[in-house]
């Protein structure tokens, strides 16, 4: 077996870079940051391609099989014979395929801000950010151990905290970055939770014995687990919930999900980086991790499915009212990250049952590259315009043909349009939606129709619209000397490279790849089961074009026909509000202020007493140490003369 040892520096790049950079980046590198960065996550990627090359085309398959390989395993605290920490690297095929995606939308968003962020007072730490960031992501994917995922992944939360908040001075983006580090922390409790369940009955905390211990039907540790019970569930039942709730979170699902349009608060390309394919995708790699333990309890699976299928309902319904553009996207992601949630939760583990699970990881995979394309896309769009808000473009299809070509292929590829990546991914999770769970389909057949109307809604109020030679004598107006047509060719090259990747990447065999049991499928797209999602697609792209190419008050009437229900989508359907009110109206008055009162008042209030009462009791035998030579020689004499009356009496 060949050595794999090389990919230890795939994360420890980025890691030797943050600390460069966040050290000593703003005094001796704040010009070449940029470059540093980019170098050390170029060569990241190169080793990733590296390294699939040698696992899925060398030595990573035995008989027939898809082999996890240890790499490198590290105890780092023992807690018990069969219990411990351990650090590792583990290379396997959604480990390798998550290098390469995780890296290669690093690396486009690391050229991409070189041009993007060009002049901003902080671009050391920018790159700092960016690299603690990319670390974390990698240490997440590379773990052996359960413990370990955790580790990297609250690190993943700090680092995504960091970059949201990035413009500290603005308000708005300090509320955000809270927003999404509060919601996050409560989802992670509930997956701490379930490792510390899960490790005390599997009896450890690596993933690879965890995953043999709790498959087993007839394993001690699995008879365990499924049969102790809480509230009617099996502690299997309750252990994976809880880790799907960290995974969530992470992926904004419902009800987790209000901290993602926020978190549009930071600079654009960190929201392609945090929003395609990186932390939000956490949640779903995490759930395909422990798959074959998931499989093994249907209540649970249940869980994934449901809440999969219902966000990504219900963020296209909300995507379809937004106007900033950002915030359309952040809801396009929630909605496809469902897809993949709901994906897992339909299949089953090994052969052709497990169509599910392998479309789920190729959606992830080809969503990667035409989600960044767009957040970028539309980075070069802000950049241009100074606006977030469809109100303030439109007509720039000639002003900024690159971007225009490269965002138009982005829509048709998330709208499943073949022969665009999108297509591929998206029929293989229709096709096993199908067959295992028809109310899922419909629900996602309609959501994909919606993703096609709100993704072109957004193209055609950015690159058409009637009035668009006065929005271009707007936007002339507002360019400065910095600003010359699309950007930089740093920021043009990652477009060019995404589009590419939009286009191709639907073509790689993934079923030969990456499946659930090691296995191959021999599934493949039935062109005739495609005319029905596809059709729906066009047709919602059609009526997007009447309401949207140009200017006209079909769109108006379509708001006016949908009334309170168009204003509740706009608006979110109120969740927020929701959290709002049970905070500030319920936990604060009814539990926050108690314990508040509790801490002053009790717990303060005894140790103050404590100080008092020693204050006393210092201030009475104070005197005892005046520091008067004449007092201590009384006190001695009249120790003596009382120690002397003492032994009379006692001789006596």
């Amino acid at each position: 077996m060949s050595n794999y040892l090389y990919i230890l520096w795939i994360p420890l790049l980025p890691l030797i870079t943050f600390v460069l950079l966040g050290l000593f980046g703003r005094k001796h590198f704040a010009k070449t940051a940029g470059i540093i960065g980019t170098a050390s996550l170029l060569t990241s990627t190169v080793l990733s391609f590296v390294a699939a090359k040698q696992y899925f085309f060398v030595d990573g398959k035995v008989n027939g099989v898809y082999q996890k390989i240890i790499a490198l395993k590290y105890t780092w605290l023992q807690f018990s014979p069969n219990v411990s920490i351990d650090m590792g690297i583990i290379v396997d095929p959604i480990s390798v395929m998550m290098l390469i995606v995780v890296t290669s939308v690093s690396l486009m968003v690391h050229v991409f801000s070189l041009g993007y962020m060009k002049g901003e007072e902080r671009f050391a730490t920018y790159y700092a950010f960016l690299s603690l960031f990319t670390f974390s992501m990698l240490g997440l994917i590379l773990s052996v151990n359960i413990f370990q995922v955790y580790m990297f992944w609250e690190l993943v939360g700090v680092s995504s905290f960091l970059l949201i908040g990035y413009y500290f001075n603005k308000p708005s983006a300090v509320a955000a970055s809270k927003k999404a580090f509060i919601v996050t922390r409560f989802a992670d409790l509930g997956f701490l939770i379930g490792i510390l369940i899960m490790g005390f009955y599997g009896g450890t905390l690596d993933i690879g014995l965890l995953i043999e211990k709790l498959t087993s039907a007839q394993s001690p540790e699995f008879l365990s687990i499924t049969s102790a019970s809480f509230l009617g569930a099996s502690m299997l039942t309750w252990g994976l919930t809880l880790i799907f709730m960290g995974g969530a979170g992470k992926s904004a699902m419902f009800p987790l999900h209000i901290w993602l349009p926020d978190a549009m608060e930071g600079p654009t390309p960190v929201s392609a980086l945090i929003h395609a394919a990186t932390m939000v995708v956490a949640g779903v790699y995490l759930v395909a991790r422990l798959f074959p333990v998931f499989s093994m309890d249907e209540a649970a699976l249940t869980i994934v499915t449901y809440v999969g299928a219902f966000s990504a309902l219900l963020a296209a319904v909300i995507a379809c009212t937004q106007t900033d553009i950002k915030r359309v996207l952040a809801y396009s992601t929630m909605s496809q990250i469902g897809y993949m949630m709901f994906a897992l939760g339909i299949s089953k583990n090994g052969g052709e049952a497990g169509l599910g699970y392998m479309a789920s990881m190729f959606h992830l995979f080809t969503h990667a590259f035409f989600k960044s394309l767009l957040f970028l896309g539309a980075g070069s769009v802000i950049h241009m315009v100074h606006s977030n808000e469809m109100k303030d473009m439109g007509g720039l299809r000639k002003l900024m043909p690159i971007t225009h070509a490269a965002f138009l292929i982005a829509c048709l590829a998330i709208a499943g349009i073949p022969p665009f990546a999108g297509f591929f991914s998206k029929e293989e999770i229709l096709t096993a939606a199908f067959h295992e769970n028809k109310l899922i389909y419909g629900v996602a057949l309609f959501t994909a129709a919606l993703t096609s109307f709100y993704m072109f809604r957004l193209y055609f109020n950015i690159f058409w619209s009637k009035d668009a030679a006065a929005k271009a004598h707007h936007i002339d107006g507002h360019n400065d000397a910095h600003d010359h047509g699309e950007g930089t060719w740093t920021m043009k090259l990652p477009l060019l490279i995404l589009t590419a990747c939009a286009i191709g990447v639907g073509f790689i065999p993934f079923s030969q790849f990456i499946t659930s049991d090691g296995l191959a499928l021999e599934t493949h797209i039935d062109l005739v089961f495609s005319i029905a999602p596809v059709a729906l697609s066009i047709m919602a792209i059609l009526l997007s074009a009447s309401f949207y190419k140009t200017q006209n008050a079909k769109s108006d009437k379509a708001v006016a026909l949908f009334g309170g229900f168009y204003s509740a989508a706009y608006k979110k359907f109120y969740v927020d509000e929701l959290y709002l009110f049970i905070t500030k109206k319920i936990v604060f008055p009814l539990i926050g202020q108690p314990i508040a009162w509790a801490d002053r008042n009790i717990v303060d209030g005894f140790m103050l007493l404590l100080a008092n009462t020693t204050a006393k009791i210092s201030a009475a035998i104070k005197g005892l140490q005046s520091g008067k030579v004449q007092n201590y020689a009384l006190y001695f004499f009249g120790g003596v003369i009382a120690l002397s009356i003492l032994f009379i009496y006692i001789w006596k």
